[in-house]
């Protein structure tokens, strides 16, 4: 297995409907970042997403029991995201990219790479 045993775990669970607001995190090889949902398309199918502005609150340093605070970066770029056949929310043209977890936002820096 590749990246973060919880990143591909998660990957594979079933997002919450999207709502205009909602946090959603990329997961990345063994990363997370934290973006908002700015718009829904009306069938549900599409969403478009925007980079949340994560700030560590903790004091740990390099580990991974990190804290963060999340507020919108309305300065960010806005991206597409699209639900796939197996029910995962992927970068519009870009399949094989990072799947985006619909439902939460999570901001995590794997230091062990």
């Amino acid at each position: 297995m590749q990246g973060s045993l919880i990143n591909r775990v998660q990957e594979e669970m079933r997002s919450q409907d999207p709502v205009v607001g909602m946090g959603v995190t990329e997961m990345c090889y063994s990363d997370r970042h934290a973006y908002s949902i700015v718009r829904v398309d009306p069938n549900g199918k599409r969403i478009w997403i925007q980079r949340d502005t994560a700030t560590r609150t903790d004091d740990r340093g390099m580990s991974d029991a990190q804290e963060y605070k999340y507020e919108p970066d309305t300065s960010a770029a806005i991206l597409e995201l699209r639900l796939n056949k197996r029910g995962s929310w992927k970068l519009l043209h870009s399949p094989k990219g990072s799947t985006f977890m619909v439902g939460g936002r999570d901001e995590h820096y794997d230091f062990s790479f």
